[in-house]
């Protein structure tokens, strides 16, 4: 199979790390770079956080660049509640050493969209989408470049910083309003689709089996990650784990059923602002380039993480 080429825009956070941890060790994803983004935790943090993980993961000779260290418009909200005051806290990773590239992340991904040929590269962004949001700005030219963009934000029925917006969208709603009205291809998995993502105690059994210190990583960030959504939810089971999700479709498409609906970002209620309007209503116009994510074969979802956990050990 043919080498998915994408750019993974984020803020670690457990369960970026995951996705990152993913998208390194899937033989069917070329990382071209990882840029970072206010979110989770401060620019600083989930910055030292994606060069900690990377590194430990093994990933070599491919950039990583700090993005933005605010939304466009309004102030910082972060997710320590979620995970910690690190970013990521319950974890042990060696203090990274990994270079940082000296390239804005903003300049990074419209540089790397431009030095490949069209529509072969996907941008995966799955924190706040302030870096994609300037970068089209910047150059608009990139719309036509990008493969699609493959998304985690957003809900089409629940969320999560308010009754209906997630956090994602949530922290910086102007941005998300424009990556979701820009022409390019984008598909939204949002809490609707990344709350099927559970593991059970079987998977979690068969990730501590592997007995690696990145399985170690991963039993570590999701028993901290686990136990914080037990605590607010009054739950039992054990928590979804959002953003591996986008990547997971940019490498199966099978794994995640998808529905075309526009859906536009709602910036002035009181009470809604920053929910996906997502409009259900009638079947999809021609010309409508957005969808949502609706379900999930979650067993194959973990054994696709479990393998990638095998070929980076």
């Amino acid at each position: 199979m043919t080498q998915q080429k994408i750019i993974l825009d984020c803020d670690p956070g457990h369960d970026d790390a995951m996705a990152i941890l993913l998208a390194l060790g899937h033989p069917d994803i070329d990382l071209l770079a990882i840029t970072t983004v206010v979110g989770n935790q401060t620019l600083e943090k989930v910055t030292h956080n994606a060069r900690a993980i990377a590194q430990f993961a093994g990933m070599k000779n491919r950039p990583i660049a700090a993005g933005c260290h605010r939304p466009l418009i309004r102030s910082i909200q972060n997710a320590a509640q979620v995970h910690g005051i690190s970013g990521l806290d319950g974890t042990h990773l060696p203090e990274p050493t990994l270079a940082l590239d000296n390239r804005h992340a903003v300049d990074l991904i419209i540089e790397t969209l431009k030095s490949h040929p069209a529509k072969t590269i996907t941008l995966v962004p799955i924190g706040g989408l302030t870096n994609i949001a300037l970068a089209v700005r910047k150059a608009p030219e990139i719309v036509e470049l990008v493969k699609e963009v493959v998304l985690m934000g957003g809900g089409y029925h629940i969320g999560n910083q308010s009754a209906v917006a997630e956090f994602n969208i949530r922290i910086d709603p102007e941005a998300a309003h424009i990556v979701f009205n820009e022409k390019w291809p984008l598909t939204m998995v949002g809490l609707d689709l990344t709350h099927q993502a559970k593991p059970t105690a079987q998977i979690m059994a068969d990730i501590a089996a592997l007995n690696t210190p990145i399985s170690q990583f991963v039993t570590d960030s999701m028993n901290y990650y686990t136990a914080g959504y037990r605590q607010r939810n009054q739950a039992t089971d054990y928590a979804p784990v959002n953003d591996p999700c986008a990547v997971a479709y940019v490498i199966d498409k099978t794994l995640i059923t998808t529905q075309r609906v526009p859906i536009n970002i709602e910036l002035q209620g009181q009470l809604t602002c920053g929910m996906t309007v997502a409009d259900f209503r009638h079947p999809a116009p021609q010309d409508c380039h957005t969808q949502v994510a609706v379900s999930l074969d979650n067993p194959r979802l973990w054994q696709l993480f479990i393998n990638a956990l095998k070929n980076l050990a």
